[in-house]
């Protein structure tokens, strides 16, 4: 089955719903190919790196109540096994790290550029808006980390994620993670491993019973 993950990795929910599919995935009897699809919860460029909880501070009423979603966003984490750090985490325009995903994914390295990033943003506290560390990133998973900075400093690949933004809006993609499955079947949200596979084996079942 082919699974498309619209996200971004400056959303922990992604992270925790992408940990979550692995979950599902591992009790799952079929076959499916994985494919990140890139979304951008904040299009706004990041003059400058700033904390992530003053950010989110500024946007959901407050320090306290960042401090309030950040606790609780970091208890759901750690339930699957992530470790997210908010008090290190920087906040980034994550334009450039899609790009990255995009150029990683064909050289077979796609899921572990995303996974690397999250971790990189909400555990290690690096800023992700910097090519630099986008290239170490890319470094970090097998790949050629100076071949990445190349890349990112030329403008190969901006056109195409820039459609890819823009399907998604067309698509109707609002929230993130969305899942979508067999190219129809759409789940929001960070569903539960138990969610997830269910709807899995409804869309085999759905997909067997269309021929």
């Amino acid at each position: 089955m082919e699974i498309d993950i619209y996200a971004d990795v400056v959303c922990p929910w992604c992270w925790i719903g992408r940990r979550r599919l692995e979950q599902a995935l591992a009790s799952y009897d079929g076959t499916a190919t994985v494919r990140h699809r890139p979304f951008q919860l904040d299009p706004s460029p990041v003059t400058s790196p700033v904390p992530l909880l003053d950010a989110l501070g500024a946007k959901f009423g407050g320090p306290e109540r960042a401090r309030q979603m950040a606790t609780q966003v970091t208890e759901i984490g750690a339930s699957v096994g992530l470790d997210l750090h908010f008090e290190r985490a920087i906040a980034a325009n994550s334009f450039e790290a899609h790009r990255l995903i995009n150029w990683a994914a064909e050289r077979d390295r796609g899921g572990e550029t995303v996974n690397a990033l999250h971790r990189a943003h909400f555990t290690d506290g690096v800023d992700i808006g910097s090519r630099e560390t986008l290239a170490g990133v890319a470094a970090g998973v097998g790949l050629d980390g100076d071949e990445a900075r190349r890349f990112l400093d030329s403008d190969e690949g901006v056109a195409d994620l820039t459609a890819e933004l823009t399907a998604a809006q067309q698509l109707g993609v609002t929230s993130v993670p969305t899942f979508v499955l067999a190219g129809k079947y759409a789940v929001t949200g960070a569903q539960e491993p138990a969610t997830l596979l269910a709807a899995l084996a409804e869309v085999d079942q759905r997909e067997s019973a269309a021929g």
